[in-house]
This record gives C-alpha cells, structure tokens and sequence, in this order.
C-alpha cells in the first residue's frame, strides 16, 4: 500500500503558481482610457455644432433655475456722434481730400453749431441783465466752443481764497438755468495771476483749481448741472491773457460750453468774440 500511495503521489501534476501566457490586466484600464477620449471628443463635436435655440433656452432656463434677472443690452459708448455724409474726414481713417459736397456739409453743420452757441451766449446775457449783473462775463467763440469768461476774483472769491461771494453766486445763478437743460459737456477753467498765493495754498496751481471747482460744485450743486457732463481743471499762472496789463484779467474763471460737432466741423467755427 504504501508502494502504490506513493506512486499515485508520484503520477499527480503539479499544482502551477501563474497563470498561462502574457499579464493583460493593463488592458482595462487601456480600455477605461480610450472610452474617456472617445466621450471627450464626442462632447467637444457637439460643442462645435451648438443649435443656438436651444442653446438660448438651457441659458435662460439656467438663469431662472439660479434665480437671476434678465437685462437688456445697452450701448453706453458716448461721444461725438459724426454724420454718414461726414465719414471719413478725420481721424486714422481720413480721406486725404474733401470733396465740394462734403465740404458744403461741413460748412452748413458750423453754421448751425454757431448759431447754436450764439444762442446760448444771448440768454445767458439776458439773464446777467435781469439779475443786476450786466457786463460780469465776457464772450467768446472759437474751435472748442463758447467760452463764459467771469473776469476780476474779487467779484467772485474771498481773496486770496476760493470761497465764492454773494455776487459770485447770483451770476451762477443766472448762468446755470442755461446751461443745465442742454446735452452739452462743461470744463470750468480757473486761473490766477503770477503773483505767489499765501497759505492755505502753497502755488497758483492749488489755487486756480480750488476755485475752478468751486463754481464746478455751485454749477452741479445748486444750478441742476449734470455731474457727468461738467470738470474742472486749474491752469495756475501758466496761460495768463495774452497782452493784459491788469492782473486781475488772470485771476479769472472760465466756463466753456464744449462743441458736440466733430473736429472737422469744429476746425470751421468763426473766432467770434
């Protein structure tokens, strides 16, 4: 028996530790890789085709489900609005030359910007003359526009500061009715004379700019001027009136009423006083 026993031993196979051929485990995760690649390219094809209605529908439904409004598209771009027979005659873009029609156009189109400042000119001196205040401003029309020009800094400012007056106030006043309901943009322009300020301020610069701003505030404050459409800015002692013996002439404030023409129709407008 125990012959036969241990032949029988002798006759089994023995037990194999691995498997038959090559390890293709990598294959799965080959397979996982490719299936992923496939799913990104078909999304990234169905990306490219979008059907733009339903596009529109997941968008609004999106932004309902998330609770936000919709808005309306806006243009907010604001600027010098140019003519289509006006195209082309300045700027990057310019044609090298103007034709007779479209040197007509322009013609017409200064004109009528003049007439317009002229306008503007006459009611602000039928008010200065209504308040008592007849001759406190001076006049004058040139490539910007139409410049107010409030002369003499005694009348208008506690010296030797931007405080405004009594008076300066009641030409404001006068003028801000007139400006105000138009769609026109404003600079206030302040000046001094070269002599140097005391304190508070240490140069002609803080000055002039002070008391630019101060007939700015009382402009937008208290006579109804758009703050969007009006700045200020202070010249110093740098661009005192040329040929002026009186300094008061330098120690002055200007209020420019801004041409909304463009530059080529601008270029045409009379030096008027």
């Amino acid at each position: 028996m125990s012959s036969s026993g241990r032949g029988g031993r002798r006759g089994r196979k023995p037990a194999q530790s691995g498997h038959d051929g090559p390890d293709e485990r990598w294959m799965a995760s080959y397979m996982d890789m490719v299936t992923v690649l496939m799913c990104l390219f078909i999304v990234l094809f169905a990306m490219s085709t979008v059907d733009q209605d339903k596009f529109e529908a997941l968008k609004n439904s999106l932004a309902t489900g998330f609770g936000s409004e919709q808005s309306i598209t806006a243009d907010t771009a604001d600027g010098i609005v140019v003519p289509p027979e006006l195209v082309g005659t300045e700027g990057l873009l310019a044609n090298s030359k103007i034709d007779g029609q479209t040197k007509d156009a322009l013609l017409e189109l200064a004109k009528s910007e003049e007439a317009d400042l002229l306008e503007i000119k006459s009611r602000i001196q039928k008010r200065l003359k209504g308040s008592g205040h007849d001759g406190a401003a001076v006049f004058s029309i040139d490539n910007r526009g139409l410049t107010v020009r409030l002369v003499s800094a005694e009348t208008f400012f506690v010296p030797n500061s931007a405080k405004l007056t009594e008076d300066a106030r009641e030409i404001i006043d006068a003028i801000a009715p007139v400006l105000a309901p138009t769609k026109r943009y404003f600079e206030v322009e302040g000046f001094a004379d070269e002599r140097r300020p005391v304190q508070p301020y240490p140069t002609n610069w803080e000055l002039s700019a002070s008391r630019a701003t101060g007939v700015l505030r009382a402009l937008v404050e208290d006579g109804g001027v758009k703050a969007a459409r009006i700045s200020s800015v202070g010249y110093g002692d740098a661009r005192p009136v040329p040929g002026a013996k009186d300094l008061s002439l330098n120690r002055r404030v200007d209020i420019v009423v801004l041409s909304n023409q463009p530059e080529s129709v601008r270029n045409l407008l009379q030096q008027t006083p």
